[in-house]
C-alpha cells in the first residue's frame, strides 16, 4: 500500500490480510494447477485480483478484455515484477465477452475452466445520458452475463463464477446501479440456467482509491495537467487500496458461500469518510493545502497563483445531477448483513424474487429492443425506468432524476 493510499484508506495494513493469511492453505489448494478464466480484467480490481491469484501458481490464466492497450499494460506489469509470473499457460486476448468472437473462442476450448471471474462493466453513474447510454449499461451488465450462462449451459467442469457488483445495487439511485442489480438478478435468481453445481458469488464495493476512472485518479491527472480539482460537495465514501480490492474479490469469489453478495464490514462510524477531507489527505500527500471554491471561473484561473502559495484550487461541486447519492451503503432496506467465516467480510444472501418472470419479461423486451424489434415506440428514459422497476419496485422511487449532467463539471 503506497503511503497516497494509506492516507486515504486510514490504515497502513491490508484490512483483509488477517483473512487472506488465515486463508493461505485453502487458496493454495484450490487456485494451485487450477484453470482460470478473467474477464474484464484490464481494469483496476481485476488486475489486482489477477495479481493475488497469479501468486497461487494456477495451471492456465487466459484474460480476456475488450481493452487491448490494458491488456498490453497487464502483460508489462506482469513481467516487469520482482515476483516472477510463474503460470505455465498465460494469455491475454482482445474480446469482448458479448461477441461472437468470444463466443467461438470458448466453445472452441478443449478443456473448462475452474473458475471464472467477471469484473466487465459499465459502473460509471456520470454514464446516465440518455435511454441509449443507459440500453449501453443494460448490455454489458446484464444481456452480455445472459448470452455467457447460454455459452456455459453445456459444459460442465467449472467450480466457481464470481461477478463484481457495487455498493450503488443497494438501493439504488441511479440507472447504473439500477442495471448491477438486475446483474445480481442475472446471477442469482433462476432466469438464467448456469450450469448444475457452479456455485455463484458477487461482490459490493467501496471506492478503490486510485482505480482507473476514479476520482482521486482525475486529482492526480488535474495536477499533471495544472488544472483545478473537482469534488462532490458534502458527499460521503468508503474507500479501499488497490491491494484491498484484490483479496477481497479473492477471498469472496473463491471461499465466499454460495449465493452471497460479499461486502467490507467497514464502520460507517469510522470508515465513511468525506470527500472534501480526503481531497485535503490527497493534496497534503503532496506537500500542498486545499483552496476550497464553489467558483469555477475562480478555480480554473488561479491554478499558478494559488500553486505558488502551496494551495491548490478545489471546486466543490453540488450534489444535484442524475443518479447522485450523499453516502455510501452495502445493504438495501429490505436486505440482511451477515457475519461470515472472515473477519473483514460480511454477506447479503440474495433475495429472490417474488414475481421471477418478471426479470424473464424483462430479458424479454431487452432483446428484442437489441434486436431492433419492438412495437415502434420510441424508447425513453421513462419506460427503462418503469421496466427496471417492474423488477424491483422501490427502484421508481429511489431513482434520482436531473436535467443536470456531470459532463457539465469540471
Amino acid at each position: 500500500m503506497t503511503s497516497l493510499e494509506e492516507g486515504i484508506v486510514g490504515r497502513s495494513v491490508s484490512f483483509f490480510a488477517e483473512d487472506i493469511v488465515a486463508n493461505q492453505i485453502e487458496l493454495t489448494e484450490k487456485i494451485s494447477g487450477a484453470r482460470i478464466l478473467f474477464i474484464g480484467a484490464a481494469g483496476s480490481i481485476g488486475f489486482e485480483t489477477l495479481k493475488v491469484i497469479a501468486s497461487f501458481r494456477p495451471a492456465a490464466l487466459h484474460v480476456v478484455d475488450h481493452n487491448e492497450n490494458g491488456l498490453a499494460e497487464v502483460v508489462r506489469a506482469l513481467r516487469s515484477s520482482n515476483q516472477p509470473l510463474q503460470v505455465d499457460d498465460f494469455l491475454t486476448l482482445p474480446f469482448d465477452y458479448g461477441g461472437d468472437p468470444f463466443r467461438l473462442w470458448l466453445g472452441a476450448q478443449e478443456q473448462n475452466y475452474d473458475y471464472i471471474l467477471n469484473f466487465a462493466a459499465l459502473k460509471h453513474v456520470r454514464s446516465e445520458k440518455d435511454p441509449y447510454s443507459i440500453l449501453a449499461m443494460l448490455d454489458t451488465n446484464v444481456l452480455k452475463l445472459e448470452r455467457l450462462a447460454r455459452q456455459l449451459s453445456g459444459r460442465r467442469g467449472t467450480k466457481r463464477l464470481f461477478c463484481v457488483s457495487t455498493d450503488k445495487a443497494a438501493n439504488p439511485s441511479s440507472m447504473m446501479g439500477a442495471t448491477k442489480r438486475l446483474m445480481e438478478h442475472a446471477l442469482f435468481s433462476s432466469a438464467l440456467e448456469w450450469p448444475r453445481g457452479m456455485e455463484i458469488t458477487s461482490a459490493r464495493f467501496a471506492n478503490v482509491a486510485m482505480s482507473n476512472g476514479s476520482l482521486l485518479q482525475s486529482w492526480k491527472l488535474r495536477l499533471e495537467a495544472r488544472q483545478p480539482m473537482a469534488c462532490p460537495e458534502g458527499c460521503r465514501r468508503f474507500f479501499v487500496s488497490l491491494g484491498e480490492s484484490g483479496q477481497l474479490c479473492t477471498l469472496a469469489g473463491l471461499l465466499g458461500e454460495q449465493s452471497s453478495l460479499f461486502v467490507p464490514g467497514l464502520d460507517p462510524e469510522q470508515h465513511l469518510v468525506l470527500l472534501q477531507d480526503v481531497a485535503q489527505k490527497f493534496l497534503e500527500a503532496q506537500g500542498m493545502r486545499a483552496h476550497f471554491t464553489r467558483d469555477e471561473a475562480e478555480a480554473v484561473a488561479r491554478v499558478e497563483t494559488l500553486a505558488a502559495e502551496g494551495k491548490w484550487p478545489v471546486l466543490l461541486t453540488p450534489l444535484d445531477t442524475a443518479g447522485e447519492k450523499p453516502y455510501e451503503e452495502f445493504v438495501a432496506a429490505n436486505e440482511e448483513c451477515l457475519p461470515t467465516r472472515f473477519a473483514a467480510l460480511n454477506r447479503v444472501p440474495y433475495l429472490p424474487l417474488e414475481e421471477p418472470r418478471t426479470f424473464s419479461q424483462l430479458l424479454h423486451e431487452l432483446r428484442t429492443i437489441m434486436a431492433g424489434g419492438g412495437d415502434g415506440r420510441p424508447v425513453t428514459i421513462d419506460w427503462l425506468k418503469a421496466a427496471i422497476a417492474s423488477v424491483e419496485s422501490s427502484f421508481a422511487e429511489s431513482h434520482v432524476t436531473s436535467s443536470k449532467s456531470l459532463d457539465q463539471r469540471i
